[in-house]
């Protein structure tokens, strides 16, 4: 279950301080500000994670999330940023949030017109250079729990 591996992910990441780097928590009406900028509302798992860490790294690990306020002004890793930029510059769907950047040509991406029972997004992967008509939109993650702990077991 989702957030059953989310706070996995969550006590290993507070268990583990030193491979930490995080923004820290972002307040509510920061990530209410977020939503209304993106057209999205964030849910579960990635909503606890924005409200515990922000944005930042485990390990060499870089997860997503929010930074700041500026949206048009950042850099990685602030998921509003990089994912308004990407809506301009390859016509990301609107659906699609960009949380990972694998560095090999492909984003994952929390997909919420595919949320579950719990409204949980899957965590898929997006193609720059594909056709959006074309895109497999590949399963990576069935949440951005399991994809978490996923992330945090690798670098301990």
């Amino acid at each position: 279950m989702s957030l059953e591996t989310y706070h996995q992910a969550k006590q290993t990441i507070l268990n583990n301080k030193e491979k930490g780097f995080f923004v820290g928590p972002r307040p509510i009406e920061l990530i209410t500000l977020a939503e209304e900028k993106l057209g999205l509302k964030f849910t579960g798992s990635y909503l606890d994670f924005l409200k515990s860490f922000g944005a930042g790294n485990f390990g060499a690990q870089e997860i997503f999330g929010i930074i700041n306020g500026d949206f048009e002004n950042s850099s990685v890793p602030d998921a509003i940023w990089y994912t308004l930029t990407e809506r301009k510059e390859i016509d990301l769907p609107h659906n699609l949030l960009v949380i990972y950047d694998t560095g090999s040509d492909e984003f994952y991406c929390l997909d919420f017109s595919q949320q579950d029972e719990h409204n949980e997004p899957p965590v898929v992967s997006f193609v720059p250079g594909i056709d959006n008509d074309k895109q497999q939109y590949e399963i990576i993650a069935k949440d951005f729990g399991d994809f978490l702990l996923n992330l945090v077991n690798q670098e301990i």
